[in-house]
């Protein structure tokens, strides 16, 4: 397995491109099923889980062709309605193919993620709102196995503003005779960008970026050209890498206005910005001031940067409270950044911590994506050299991040199989 060494305490100076966005990719990918055609995505991050995607839809029948971070997906001959356990216990967005599978086959058999029994699961929203939209589903043998008849429009409220389950009851519901209201509907920009595809598509749709969206079914969509949004996620990431090295960095082709409350919490840790219209560029301050953050659905801190919020926390000069109140068992990273000398506390969904005035390097493991992000940042404010083990899951979400880094003057390196490259 590929890993990192990196040899910490460089002050990262320079430009970066941001990416596309992964997750406004994935549901985009999948929507292209929704209408037999050639569809042209750009600005896709290429990435394992867009290969894994890409993958999938082949497997129903597209033809996908991956160049110079465009996709070409030609859905003409899309007509095996099924998503094998052995991609989506890879990859949970896979189940983003129910909807637009059962608008447009009226059928669909997709494994529950994990393979898991029925239950209070996440994808609960998800089936909820199809059986809302008039499809039948039942379980067998670790599969949902939906038909309709035609799926007709309806209203649906979301106990928990789901991103995945907007966007796959979006999909399904522009297909769907009559009207379709969702109600808490997740405001990510994501979700934003989706439905923007689908108006291209054809889709009638009033209300995205808003707690409401309305949807009023059409009988055909066509395919279209596409380009997607910025990565705010890596975007994020960056910054935070500039801080916590002490460093001088900008960031182009991004969406500051995606980014909001990141950028008003890093202002509060000391960090001075300069905000254009697609370009952020970072100054780090000599101290890193202590700032609690809460997780929050959109527009509030997002919990996919918790975690390197975290590592930055690690180093300030007092002590913070991190809070995540949207998955509160997501703190895999902390025994690790404990190894690298961090002085953190956990309770129940609070992380305690207390600023240290260096970290060392040492041998750490990642978790999952996000903590693989926090492990490489605190490597690289770190003393010393640190090995992150482990590091295909943040191959899932970051494009070559070390081939970012290295153009910030970061000493990483990636090794596989002893080899280095």
């Amino acid at each position: 397995m590929d890993q990192f060494i990196i040899e910490g305490g460089v002050p990262l100076r320079g430009t970066v491109r941001i990416s596309g966005s992964k997750n406004a990719a994935l549901p985009i990918m999948a929507a292209t099923l929704l209408a037999p055609g050639v569809y042209r995505i750009h600005n896709v991050p290429r990435l394992r889980d867009v290969r894994t995607m890409a993958h999938l839809l082949r497997i129903i029948g597209a033809k996908v062709e991956f160049e110079d971070h465009t996709l070409q997906i030609d859905t003409s001959r899309a007509d095996f309605p099924e998503a094998p356990y052995e991609l989506v216990k890879t990859m949970r967005a896979s189940i983003y193919v129910l909807g637009p599978l059962l608008a447009r086959m009226k059928r669909a058999r997709v494994s529950l993620p994990g393979g898991c029994a029925w239950g209070p699961r996440p994808v609960d929203l998800h089936l909820r709102g199809m059986e809302k939209l008039g499809a039948h589903l039942e379980l067998d043998r670790g599969y949902i196995v939906a038909r309709t008849d035609g799926l007709k429009g309806a209203t649906i409220y979301l106990d928990v503003s789901s991103v995945g389950a907007t966007g796959n009851i979006m999909m399904a519901a522009t297909l769907a005779r009559g009207t379709t209201i969702i109600e808490n509907a997740a405001e990510e920009p994501e979700i934003v960008d989706l439905g923007h595809f689908l108006q291209r598509m054809g889709a009638r749709i009033q209300g995205l970026g808003s707690k409401t969206i309305r949807i009023e079914g059409v009988e055909a969509l066509h395919p279209t050209d596409y380009t997607i949004i910025p990565d705010r996620i890596e975007a994020g990431t960056f910054l935070v890498a500039g801080l916590i090295t002490g460093g001088q960095v900008t960031l182009t082709h991004c969406q500051p206005d995606h980014l909001q409350e990141v950028l008003a919490k890093l202002q509060e840790a000391g960090a001075q910005l300069r905000i254009d219209r697609d370009t952020i560029s970072l100054t780090a301050s000599d101290r890193i001031r202590p700032t609690h953050v809460t997780t929050a659905v959109y527009p509030g801190y997002p919990t996919d940067m918790q975690a390197q919020w975290i590592a930055l926390m690690a180093l300030a000069e007092g002590s913070s409270v991190i809070t995540d109140t949207i998955y509160p068992d997501r703190f895999t990273h902390v025994p690790e950044l404990q190894r690298l000398g961090a002085d953190i506390i956990l309770k129940n969904n609070s992380a305690f911590v207390r600023g240290v005035k260096k970290l060392k390097g040492a041998p750490v493991m990642s978790t999952d994506l996000r903590a693989s992000a926090s492990l490489v940042l605190a490597a690289l404010a770190a003393e010393g050299q640190t090995e992150v083990l482990r590091v295909y899951h943040i191959d899932r979400g970051y494009e070559r991040i070390e081939e970012k880094l290295q153009q910030l003057g970061a000493r990483i390196q990636r090794i596989d199989d002893g080899k280095l490259y």
